[in-house]
């Protein structure tokens, strides 16, 4: 068995900076950084504390090999010579979980499943003889992507997605997800001694996310992992420790101010409800609001928000006026306050129009399937705090 595996992360494509900053401060080595996903070495501590602690991956995937494939006859045989017992029992459950295909010669999923299975199981033969497979132990799902014929197939080690942190019940429309929202904060300088409101709140994505990164809260320190089953491979001992560093990392009672608004009362309940099962309710002050009635006394603050945009409302009749009011109305307030700064994902095409500036900052990033802007107004800094120093017998 394996003592250091290559670890991938998938991720949104546009943030492969950000997550590649997340494994570097864990301690991980990276070793590539591809569009959506990036990886590192690490053994099985590396397994748990990723799973646990990256805001910004999907998925944590222990890669077993790459090899080129232009029929599937190659893709059999590439397939065959992976050595898959190395990670899977002898009753271990196996399966091709997603396929994917990118300017390849093989694009059909269900043809890329269903060889490389027959494939895995004359591997397994290979590994523990050629006897039937019981396939009755813990679940071992594979994830393969092809991209210009190369073929990459690795073992999720997560499970659900890892954006499923376990607070969200409660839906909002249109909301982004965990993943996302932790990724686009840490796009800002934003830091937990400094103001961060949210006027279109919603499921209160943003504000929860930000508030268990006031606390260092470990993103997935109050869920289960896939992997947590596979004790030949990762120890439970590991698990334990790694979930003891997270509890005792913990920030229980942070210094923070962090605000959420929406129009609409049932979401703001239903966003009370997410943070409390977060565990952060006490750091998040929500109040129904009209963005309209948006204001603060003091400077130096954030607004980091993902207004009204999508398809529906953009697409039916009427609609397109009232979103570019919203924006208007927004653009507006902003101006109103002190030095703050103004971050805000959305697909409206006029949104900077609208808004009454140009961003400083604009990156591109896919939201799902949809392409979406994260618009970046920057407001002043705030004065460096001067350290006071006090003589000896004074």
């Amino acid at each position: 068995m394996k003592n250091t595996f290559t670890l991938t992360a998938p991720c949104h494509f546009g943030l492969e900076a950000v997550l590649k900053r997340e494994i570097t401060e864990l301690g991980y080595d990276i070793t590539a950084v591809d569009n959506g996903r990036v990886s590192f070495l690490g053994d099985a501590e590396a397994i748990a504390r990723a799973n646990l602690w990256l805001r910004t991956a999907e998925r944590v995937l222990i890669e077993l090999g790459r090899f080129r494939a232009t029929s599937y006859e190659e893709l059999f045989q590439g397939t065959l010579a992976l050595p898959f017992g190395e990670l899977i029992p002898r009753d271990g459950r196996f399966w091709v979980a997603k396929a994917t295909s990118v300017d390849s010669k093989l694009f059909s999923p269900s043809d890329i499943q269903s060889v490389m299975k027959k494939a895995m199981v004359r591997s397994m033969e290979k590994q523990y003889g050629a006897v039937p497979f019981p396939e009755t132990g813990e679940s071992y799902p594979f994830r393969v992507s092809i991209q210009k014929d190369i073929v990459t197939v690795a073992l999720d080690t997560s499970g659900v997605s890892l954006h499923k942190r376990g607070y969200r019940t409660e839906t909002a429309r249109a909301p982004i997800t965990e993943t996302l929202a932790a990724a686009l904060l840490l796009l800002t300088p934003w830091h937990a001694d400094r103001i961060l409101a949210d006027p279109f709140c919603g499921s209160g994505t943003f504000l929860i996310e930000a508030a268990m990164m006031a606390s260092n809260m470990a993103p997935g320190m109050n869920r289960e992992f896939l992997s947590q089953n596979w004790e030949h491979l990762i120890p439970k001992k590991i698990w334990y420790n790694s979930f003891d560093e997270a509890q005792e990392l913990l920030i229980p009672k942070p210094e923070t101010d962090l605000q959420g608004f929406d129009i609409d009362g049932s979401v703001i309940r239903r966003a009370k409800i997410n943070a409390e099962q977060a565990g952060v309710s006490e750091l998040i002050h929500f109040q129904e609001r009209d963005v309209a009635q948006f204001s603060h006394a003091k400077k130096y603050g954030f607004i980091v928000t993902n207004p009204p945009y999508g398809a529906r409302l953009m697409g039916e009749s009427g609609e397109a006026a009232e979103v570019e009011a919203l924006y208007r109305t927004l653009g507006e307030r902003f101006r109103a306050l002190q030095d703050w700064s103004l971050y805000l994902i959305t697909a409206f095409p006029d949104a900077e129009k609208c808004i009454g500036r140009k961003a400083d900052k604009n990156r591109k990033i896919y939201n799902g399937m949809m392409k979406t802007y994260f618009y970046q107004f920057l407001g002043k800094k705030p004065p460096k705090r001067e350290k006071r120093t006090e003589k000896q017998g004074e």
